[in-house]
């Protein structure tokens, strides 16, 4: 398993978080990085996952709960990094005295996300020319 931890976007941390927003969002799934880097990371909380001594997967959470920017690079996904990434963040807007959190997912991604406690509710929208649909998860 990884290490996880909870940072803000700053001189430290952003280039790590950057480097892998751009090679899955904007490398991999051809997203816009403008869309990608929407000008809130400043004002949300991010988790970094390292593993085998480098940092592979990132995410992040904005102040009402809002969860996203989900990211493992493709050569570390598979292993539950991701659901780590989730938890912490989960476990951050617990110790914030948050009790809901929520996020957008990739349809593809629905199951992952049910099983880390998440449920769908509202139509499917499209972000980014990519089918999502609202999660959320009480706490």
């Amino acid at each position: 398993m990884g290490e996880t931890i909870i940072v803000a976007f700053d001189g430290r941390y952003a280039h790590e978080i950057r480097s892998i927003r751009n090679n899955v969002f904007t490398t991999e799934q051809q997203i816009d990085e403008d869309l990608d880097f929407d000008g809130q990371d400043s004002d949300a909380v991010h988790v970094l996952i390292s593993y085998q001594d480098r940092y592979v997967g990132t995410g992040r959470m904005l102040a009402d709960g809002h969860i996203g920017r989900l990211a493992v690079l493709k050569e570390f996904r598979g292993q539950g990094l991701g659901a780590e990434a989730v938890r912490a963040l989960v476990k951050e807007a617990e110790n914030r005295g948050m009790d809901r959190v929520y996020l957008g997912s990739q349809t593809h991604a629905i199951g992952f996300y049910e099983k880390l406690g998440f449920s769908a509710y509202g139509e499917p929208y499209l972000e980014a020319n990519i089918e999502h649909v609202h999660m959320e998860r009480f706490i």
